[in-house]
């Protein structure tokens, strides 16, 4: 007898196709964040400390590091390894990027976000704060989808273990019935 695999819908097999685009758009953004800032870590710094929210001791490691972990971050994300846990650390991050914009705002600076270099202070009116957060909330939806639904096509990770059966070479046998002992097992 040959045991067919259960039946899946629709939205249980795009799910995993749902989440590898959602991964590569992740990674996309984090490696030109990163990769942009990467070459110019002076802006980045100055980026930073427009922002006027951390202590000077701080600016400087911030804004040279920041570009490191969005480019490692992208690089994991591009292939599928530990993606819940990236996910949660890019939604921290672009939490903290929706944070820092509406704080900049509300305090009235006028500001370029550096979130793809250059960044710092800019005429007033050149602002572009809602389209910037607009677009970190449509991120941050992205990678709380992954933390929802880490797993995805095309990466490092395996499929789920309720996905592991389809993997299967050969067929699952039915269980067998115990034996009874007969009389001359006893003897």
């Amino acid at each position: 007898m040959i045991a067919r695999a259960p039946s899946r819908s629709l939205p249980t097999l795009a799910a995993p196709w749902a989440s590898t685009a959602a991964r590569w758009v992740l990674a996309a953004v984090f490696l030109t964040a990163g990769g942009l800032k990467v070459v110019d870590p002076s802006s980045s710094v100055a980026a930073v400390r427009a922002y006027q929210l951390l202590p000077a001791g701080l600016e400087r490691p911030v804004g040279w590091g920041l570009p490191f972990v969005e480019i490692v971050l992208g690089l994991l994300l591009v292939v599928g390894a530990f993606t819940r846990v990236l996910a949660v650390v890019a939604a921290v991050l672009l939490a903290a990027f929706v944070v820092g914009v509406v704080s900049a705002a509300a305090r009235g600076l006028t500001i370029d976000c550096g979130c793809f270099g250059s960044g710092g202070t800019v005429a007033a009116g050149q602002t572009r704060y809602t389209g910037e957060v607009l677009r970190d909330v449509g991120l941050l939806l992205l990678a709380g989808w992954l933390v929802w639904q880490p797993r995805s096509r095309l990466a490092l990770e395996p499929l789920a273990p309720e996905r592991a059966d389809i993997l299967r070479s050969e067929p699952a046998l039915p269980p067998r019935s115990p034996r009874r002992p007969r009389l001359e097992d006893a003897r």
